[in-house]
């Protein structure tokens, strides 16, 4: 049946970095190791919505949504994402409310939003512009807001296979947009006309009003925030970790002043077949995440064995950026969230397991999101690291000496003698 609706739509483009295997496998024989095929899940999502391919006009209730490319960079596409019907679409921009909700159906949200795109320079934030302030209106926006975006093509939707890209929703070039009645929220307002107040201090006081980090990240991403002569569109995926970074660091200056945590403990939380396993040690401020893509997932794809890569820091913090991206910021900033709550410091350790039902990358907001979960719930307690790492090692797939070579924070608290073990 779905080959079936692909015959009738011309909208759709299937981009593949391994196209001779995906020719050879034609989605029966599962060359690429991954339990279901990426294509036929991402194109199942976006046929679900296969209306909106022959709209030149789109009409509907904007999570509020908006998206900034990178590609072009300092000129770069900006625009609404607006769903083909209305009501309560909140949820579909909203990543704190998606644990819990399966791929497909994390894909669907993403698939029904139609990303109406124009062309802007990153400076064009300083001189505004009808389209620009419009859109930097509807991410001031509290609730839903009525659009009608004007297309001067119909969307299409790409498909796109490779180790970057993450699923969306079809595109098309924006020709005029129009909203009813946007209810904004007066603190965002507030700061986006602040024309002398640092972008860094707005989001610090938008984030400690209870603001949601993706609501944020939004606002900045569109220039909405800092002193009028710096202020830049900054691309989407750029400012997710700009916020995550910034908001973690102003955590952990107040952290590493809090006495440390006075037990071993271990947290464990399974999404989206991903398993996150983080471990809190009774010493000062120090942080290591390390993520394990086994065979047929997208950093694996014909690996043979699991590949573990990771970062570090120490109590002075880092010089540089991490080399797994932004997975370390959002997951610094969900466990310097937890600390802060309980007015504690300690030495933490997260381990990431992904498994061959995770097909796609759907977002760092999925590290974020389930590590904010899983340092809710009653962890497992430990009076000896020793303890709280057989523990762990009975919930990970992964033997422990294989994560131990790839892990600072292992290797000191394996071999590293003490002062105190001298006394």
């Amino acid at each position: 049946m779905m080959f079936e609706n692909l015959r009738n739509l011309k909208n759709i483009r299937v981009v593949s970095g391994s196209s001779f295997l995906c020719l050879l496998c034609k989605a029966g024989r599962m060359l690429c190791g991954r339990s279901r095929c990426p294509i036929l899940t991402r194109l199942g999502a976006l046929l679900k919505h296969k209306e909106v391919f022959d709209l030149d006009v789109v009409e509907g209730s904007s999570p509020p949504g908006v998206f900034v490319g990178r590609f072009g960079y300092p000129k770069v596409n900006v625009g609404p994402l607006v769903p083909p019907y209305h009501g309560d679409t909140s949820i579909l921009d909203l990543p704190e409310r998606w644990v819990g909700f399966s791929l497909d159906e994390i894909l669907g949200f993403r698939s029904s939003l139609v990303w109406a795109r124009f062309p802007v320079k990153v400076e064009d934030a300083r001189k505004g512009g009808k389209l620009l302030e419009l859109l930097q209106e509807l991410a001031m926006s509290r609730k839903p807001v009525d659009g009608e975006a004007a297309l001067t093509k119909k969307p299409v939707g790409t498909v796109i296979l490779d180790s970057h890209a993450q699923p969306f929703g079809p595109s098309a070039p924006l020709k005029d947009f129009k909203v009813l009645t946007v209810k904004v929220d007066r603190l965002v307002e507030k700061y986006y006309y602040d024309y002398d107040l640092k972008a860094g201090e707005a989001v610090l006081r938008l984030y400690q009003a209870g603001v949601p980090v993706s609501k944020i990240q939004a606002s900045l991403s569109l220039g909405m925030f800092g002193r009028l002569s710096s202020r830049k569109i900054v691309p989407t995926r750029w400012s997710i970790t700009a916020v995550d970074n910034l908001i973690s660091l102003s955590l952990l200056d107040e952290i590493k002043h809090y006495d440390t945590v006075n037990e071993y403990r271990v947290y464990v939380f399974r999404n989206l077949d991903n398993l996150f396993l983080a471990i809190f040690m009774p010493e000062a401020w120090s942080f290591e995440w390390i993520e394990a893509w086994f065979p047929g997932t997208v950093w694996n794809l014909n690996g043979q064995k699991p590949e573990l890569m990771g970062d570090y820091e120490g109590f002075e913090g880092r010089t540089t950026y991490a080399d797994v991206g932004g997975c370390y910021y959002a997951a610094r900033l969900a466990v310097a969230e937890a600390l802060k709550a309980e007015r504690r410091q300690a030495t933490v350790l997260v381990f990431r397991e992904i498994y061959s039902g995770y097909t796609m990358p759907v977002g760092v907001w999925n590290v974020r999101e389930s590590l904010r979960k899983a340092l809710k719930i009653k962890p497992q307690v430990f009076q000896t690291f020793q303890e709280a790492l057989k523990f762990a090692s009975t919930k990970l797939k992964i033997p422990i000496k294989e994560w131990v070579k790839a892990s600072v924070i292992l290797r000191k608290a394996l071999f590293q003698k003490k002062l105190i073990d001298f006394l």
